[in-house]
């Protein structure tokens, strides 16, 4: 495969985890289930699935590229636990448009940063291409309509962007790592940091169980983390970090959607505007290259 195709290769990768990514917010809603325990979850179910996978297909695991790079991997680990802690928060206390938002300041602040961090050119077209898409997140989260919601739930999306931005430095600078040694350590790192914010925050309390909830987070689990982080990073780890700074904006297009239409979140015609741009932004970005 030629260097244009593994790129396309990798974009359509990371655009499938992008979009599964977009379902969470809504999914988490209708498990009823702790926010931080969902995330737990997925960080257990997620890390065993892919060792599944490895197994079945008879993979060797690369524990020595994994001891090299066992800080970069630790830390990346931990703050995709603290993303998401901070973001599954955030879907709960306030709107989904709001949540993915301050989530998506991360990607604007991952391009601004990377000539500093990591050394690479800015492309002032990409540059354009993110703000044209930050301008369709503000209209997409009705802040110019006065509709900004709390600012607990805007803090703590913040806090989930800065861990995500974290997360993006990290896996830039990782050497020699498969994409499935990566997932798995980090998986299992983000479920260990989750879990004693767990114990904390619901101990002693029972936990709305019933089949739908643990279907769903079965499936957030396996399809929206296993499934979904093997493409996510491959893509990461491949592509320009300004174009998928852009083609991250998809998510909160496909989230506030998926809200618009099954949880009943209302969306103005700015709202759907700002989809709009959003959307136009990623075309731009990868069409005119």
């Amino acid at each position: 495969m030629n260097q244009t195709n593994q790129l396309h290769a990798e974009r359509i990768k990371y655009i499938t985890a992008v979009v599964l990514y977009g379902t969470v917010g809504m999914f988490l809603r209708f498990s009823g289930m702790p926010g931080e325990f969902v995330a737990m979850c997925r960080g257990i179910l997620g890390t065993a699935f892919i060792l599944l996978y490895m197994r079945m297909r008879k993979m060797p695991f690369g524990m020595e590229a994994v001891r090299k790079n066992a800080g970069l991997l630790i830390l990346s680990g931990v703050l995709l636990g603290l993303n998401w802690i901070f973001l599954f928060a955030a879907y709960i206390i306030t709107t989904v448009a709001i949540a993915s938002l301050c989530n998506y300041m991360a990607p604007l602040i991952v391009v601004l940063v990377a000539p500093l961090v990591l050394k690479e050119k800015l492309n002032a077209k990409k540059l354009f291409c993110v703000f044209l898409a930050f301008a369709g997140i503000l209209l997409v989260s009705g802040v110019l309509e006065g509709e900004s919601g709390n600012l607990p739930g805007i803090v703590t999306g913040l806090l989930a962007a800065l861990a995500f931005v974290g997360i993006v430095l990290c896996n830039r600078k990782l050497k020699d790592v498969g994409v499935y040694e990566r997932v798995v350590v980090q998986l299992a790192v983000s479920a260990l940091t989750i879990l004693p914010y767990v114990i904390y925050k619901n101990a002693g309390t029972a936990l709305p169980w019933n089949t739908r909830a643990v279907l769903i987070v079965l499936m957030l689990g396996i399809v929206h983390t296993g499934f979904a982080y093997c493409l996510y990073f491959s893509g990461m780890a491949t592509l320009p970090v300004q174009t998928v700074a852009v083609l991250g904006y998809l998510e909160p297009v496909v989230s506030v959607l998926c809200s618009a239409i099954f949880l009943h979140e209302a969306m103005s015609p700015l709202g759907w505007a700002g989809a709009a741009l959003i959307i136009a932004a990623a075309v731009i970005s990868e069409v005119t290259g």
